[in-house]
């Protein structure tokens, strides 16, 4: 898991709605095996997403899938079938018997996108000028503040192919938060953009490298450069010449000339695209999994599970008591119960999450109970004594009528002073439309009014780091196997400290904000387990950020579909895991993809 990942709240879109109702439709309409016929020859590789990319700017993407995978790499990358970290921009590392100084060696002849030699310097301005940068706060500092003092490492030059970073005290996820989870950006194409400020004060690197620029203008050190992008239609990658990686006879990596990242309307159209054979590789969910399993040596595919997702689905409610120009935040009323503790188990308790799983998953996914991955070394399991919230209305009008809350003749559910409880749900517009009614149906029956409230990503992500102006919100974040590169969660600070948000620097502040005792103490925590080696003490203590977690419940976790792609045979090499979000789920390892002609 990468700090990269953990910039997005929505996880990939699985295919839930009904599908009769497409699958009635012709095949042949807006088909991108159109546009294979229409291009030259060469190998290439069509895969579908239903959203357009933000920015081209890799220190400035927060939503997910991104172009990052394809684009850029760091010091070292992450094996994804493994999970062991293995050289890429670096080809050897070294660690100090103290744990406080990393020497990493360059390869020799790197080379950016556009010719030009990647070089040390590059590293030690990527970080000392961009990411570590007080003025250009994005979520990657967040894993980048290392122990109690939040100190940035020190970054230097030891010569024209070593790198020396020096860490104010030992920092055991540096290698997989980042050496492996940031790329190496360009110094040459950046560096004006960095010191340059627009009207408003702030750095043109804000508006760098924005959908609009030019491709060729975006210089990176990935296997694949940005050839062309048409928005709403399509993104076209094309292989980076000067990309480092050669197999073992020698040949020039990556094999596929050509990746076209296909843009459709729906998850819906993607599968109908697949289908027809316009797409190669496609993410499904559970509802098409049953479509599709009977079809696949019809269609001449594969599909690959990849077990549990690595993310986790939550519902989550605004815990901020703060003020902005005097107004709270949250309605003083409803904030009172969100900040309820036993308010929020009873909803956990109220939820039927194996009614989901078997009917909207169809039996696909399993109850999610833990913010860590199940895939990580460190997740906390139930049966180790993780608490768990299963199915029980009982219990939950329990637990609201011992915290005051009290029930009028019609069954409707009022707290201590008569006000009815409502309060408003947000969830992503592209997200799992079928999820959302039925937490509103589940939590009905215990007299509380949910009202659903459908909005496009960008709108969310403005009411969770700027305004901060909402009450609850169906979402989900993407996992991974290191806890520490979730810090910008848990830190009180953090970027995604989503439950209880501090507004950016660069934001209007907010008055009367405070953190609970918990919040604090799962902080510390963290901090502590970034700073132990020693890996039975490190799971300990991670395990107790569990318990609290799973205690207090700032997100009300629901449940983990499993990771499924549908893989055209004629595709190669596809080592599918649900341990990256998408598209590094299946092209993590993209540089030895295959695409072998069609018969």
């Amino acid at each position: 898991m990468n700090l990269g990942i953990f910039k997005q709240i929505f996880r990939r879109s699985w295919i839930l709605g009904l599908l009769g109702i497409w699958v009635a439709l012709a095949l042949n309409g807006c088909n991108p095996s159109q546009f294979k016929t229409q291009a030259a020859q060469v190998p290439q590789l069509v895969i579908g997403t239903t959203t357009d990319p933000k920015t081209f700017n890799y220190a400035l993407i927060q939503e997910n899938p991104n172009i990052s995978g394809f684009t850029y790499e760091g010091l070292a990358v992450q094996n994804g079938t493994t999970g062991k970290l293995e050289p890429a921009m670096a080809e050897s590392w070294e660690i100090s018997e103290d744990k406080l100084r990393y020497v990493f060696t360059l390869r020799e002849g790197l080379k950016w996108s556009d010719g030009e030699p990647l070089t040390v310097d590059d590293v030690v301005f990527s970080f000392n000028d961009i990411y570590m940068n007080k003025r250009i706060p994005t979520s990657n500092q967040d894993g980048l503040f290392i122990g109690e003092s939040k100190a940035f490492p020190k970054v230097s030059k030891l010569d024209n192919r070593r790198v020396e970073f020096t860490l104010p005290e030992p920092f055991s996820p540096f290698l997989r938060t980042v050496a492996a989870g940031l790329a190496i950006l360009p110094e040459h194409s950046l560096r004006q953009a960095v010191e340059t400020n627009r009207s408003d004060g702030q750095p043109q690197f804000f508006s760098t490298w924005g959908t609009g620029t030019d491709p060729k203008k975006i210089v990176v050190n990935g296997p694949y450069t940005i050839e062309r992008y048409s928005p709403s239609e399509r993104l076209i990658f094309r292989r980076n010449p000067y990309y480092w990686r050669k197999d073992a006879q020698g040949n020039p990596q990556p094999y596929i000339e050509r990746i076209v990242w296909q843009i459709v309307e729906s998850p819906e159209t993607l599968l109908i695209q697949f289908r027809s054979g316009g797409l190669d590789l496609q993410e499904i969910g559970p509802a098409s999994f049953q479509l599709l399993k009977r079809e696949e040596k019809r269609g001449n595919f594969t599909i690959q599970n990849g077990g549990p997702d690595s993310g986790t689905n939550f519902i989550c409610f605004n815990l901020n008591k703060g003020r902005r120009n005097g107004k709270p935040l949250v309605d003083p009323i409803k904030s009172r119960w969100f900040n309820n503790v036993a308010f929020r188990q009873a909803i956990a308790y109220g939820i039927d999450r194996q009614a989901m799983i078997n009917n909207t998953l169809r039996g696909l996914g399993e109850p999610q109970d833990s913010p860590i991955s199940v895939q990580s070394p460190y997740y906390f399991s139930p049966k180790e004594g993780l608490k768990t919230y299963d199915y029980n209305p009982e219990k939950a009008k329990q637990l609201l009528l011992g915290a005051g809350f009290k029930y009028d003749s019609k069954g409707q559910l009022l707290d201590a002073d008569g006000n009815r409880v409502r309060f408003t749900m947000d969830a992503s517009s592209g997200g799992r439309p079928t999820i959302t009614p039925k937490i509103k149906q589940d939590l009905g029956k215990l007299g509380i009014t949910v009202d659903l409230r459908y909005l496009d990503f960008g709108t969310l992500v403005e009411k969770r780091s700027n305004t901060l102006d909402w009450e609850a919100y169906y979402g989900a974040i993407t996992g991974g196997i290191e806890p520490a590169s979730g810090s910008n969660v848990w830190s009180v600070n953090g970027s995604f400290h989503v439950f209880n948000q501090k507004p950016q620097k660069s934001k209007a502040p907010i008055e009367g904000w405070e953190y609970a005792d918990w919040e604090k103490k799962i902080d510390d925590l963290y901090v502590q387990g970034a700073r132990e080696f020693d890996e039975a003490k490190r799971k300990a203590i991670y395990a107790e950020t569990q318990r609290l977690a799973q205690e207090y419940l700032p997100f009300i976790h629901l449940f983990n579909t499993l990771g499924l792609v549908a893989v055209r045979n004629t595709v190669q090499g596809v080592k599918y895991t649900p341990v990256f979000s998408s598209p590094d789920s299946y092209i993590w390892n993209g540089y030895e993809l295959k695409v072998a002609e069609k018969k």
